[in-house]
């Protein structure tokens, strides 16, 4: 390879990891520790809020679940990634904008704002993840799929430490324009991605006499019939969908277990998501060589029962200080679930499935991750009534609801961590227990 080439595949991967460092600025201070609280506490108030926060990610994920396959089979089939790409990305970004405008009592205009900046950014997450290969090799993918992985959870910190400052300084009236400073960040570092990373010039195309949407639907079953025939898959599919959806009530819920159990303020929950984004790092980094060294499944499971550790211990606390420690801990686990759980389905399908079982075991999480939000906001909504019924006061009744809630994310990854214990370490050609 010439000089001049090397030159271009190396900023073409570095392009790549940009995109990566600038959405993790919207899924930072959106997502985790700004708009969260804000919907629920400014724009709705009290646990009505939290009720419309899980419905409004569970309408974003339900959505995203229904044209995930069209979107992966456009990714897979046609020359267009780049487009849908840059196409997503802007939806996001200016509906992230738009969050600017949404004050106490603009709940329906919140919802919908917030939905399509979510969908916007969940759909361009599917084209940017189908670049890596143009970005990468067969022996590479990996790594620099890891160091991706890396380089958003350090723009994630930065983009929270960007707001930290000034709403450390002026208060929390700066806050509706933090969602100014995650879309100019996102959009920013996205433009690299935009101008140099290079689709590949061979494409499969849609079959003659097919639709895009039909043959979505028809690949997406032909690779069901065909992972059936791999039962430790399955097993492995049914125990991560369960899993992950707990993963994500975490994270989707954090910033609002700590503002209603210990009564953080905007800048302690800026402070979390920093911790969490540290902790979590170091947890992928680490949990990543106990999969290399033992297997996947032990570094998952060892970090499931960290994690269902540290949500038990949110039971028990006493006091804010001990909720950062868990927090740490519950990041670092978090993060290490995520990160390693991928690398399971290699060591359970041949190396010429890798790829398609991949994408499967992809849509299927998109396609089930509605499912925690909405189970948390009902769970902690109906059982604050019942308190509330019973004589509590509202806060009493909101707090023990919110606690119910969190028994709900720490049963899911109990009931999945089970169900991967009865999954058996399968490599390809060899099985083993």
């Amino acid at each position: 390879m010439e000089k001049d080439e090397i030159k271009k595949v190396k900023r073409a991967r570095i392009s790549w990891y940009f995109y990566d460092f600038g959405n993790s600025s919207y899924a930072s201070i959106v997502l985790l520790a700004v708009f969260s609280t804000y919907f629920k506490n400014v724009v709705v108030g009290g646990v009505e809020g939290t009720r419309l926060w899980g419905l409004s990610v569970g309408i974003a994920a339900a959505i995203v679940a229904v044209v995930s396959p069209v979107l992966g089979t456009i990714a897979d089939f046609t020359k267009g990634k780049k487009k849908f790409l840059i196409l997503f990305t802007i939806l996001s970004v200016i509906f992230t904008s738009l969050l600017f405008f949404v004050r106490e009592g603009d709940v329906v205009i919140g919802m919908i704002f917030f939905t399509l900046a979510e969908l916007g950014y969940r759909a361009g997450q599917v084209f940017y993840d189908a670049l890596l290969p143009d970005v990468s090799t067969p022996e590479t993918i990996g790594t620099i799929s890891g160091i991706g992985w890396a380089i958003g959870m350090a723009g994630g910190v930065v983009a929270l430490l960007v707001v930290l400052v000034p709403i450390q300084l002026i208060g929390n009236a700066v806050i509706p324009f933090t969602f100014l400073v995650a879309a100019v960040f996102y959009l920013l570092a996205a433009l690299p991605t935009f101008l140099w990373v290079k689709e590949s010039e061979e494409v499969e195309g849609i079959p003659e006499g097919e639709n895009v949407l039909g043959h979505a639907f028809k690949n997406l079953l032909d690779t069901f019939k065909e992972a059936k025939s791999y039962k430790e898959f399955i097993k492995y599919m049914i125990s991560y969908l369960v899993y992950n959806d707990g993963i994500m009530m975490l994270m989707d819920f954090a910033a609002i277990i700590g503002a209603t159990l210990f009564g953080l303020d905007q800048i302690s929950l800026i402070i979390l998501v920093v911790i969490l984004h540290v902790t979590g790092a170091a947890g992928a980094l680490i949990f990543g060589r106990i999969a290399d060294k033992r297997s996947g499944k032990e570094a998952v499971l060892i970090s499931l029962v960290i994690l269902i550790a540290a949500i038990v211990a949110i039971l028990f606390i006493p006091s804010v200080e001990w909720f950062f420690v868990v927090g740490g801990v519950a990041g670092f686990a978090l993060s290490a679930a995520q990160a390693v759980s991928r690398s399971i389905v290699v060591q359970l399908t041949p190396a010429d499935k890798i790829a398609e079982f991949t994408g499967f075991l992809s849509t299927a999480g998109r396609t089930s991750t509605f499912i925690g939000p909405l189970v948390f906001s009902a769970l902690s909504f109906r059982m604050n009534n019942w308190y509330e019924k019973a004589g509590y006061a509202a806060a009493v009744a909101e707090r023990n609801g919110m606690l119910w809630g969190i028994g709900a994310i720490a049963a899911f990854l109990i009931i999945g961590g089970l169900l991967l214990i009865g999954v058996k370490r399968v490599h390809v050609e060899q099985e083993d227990d």
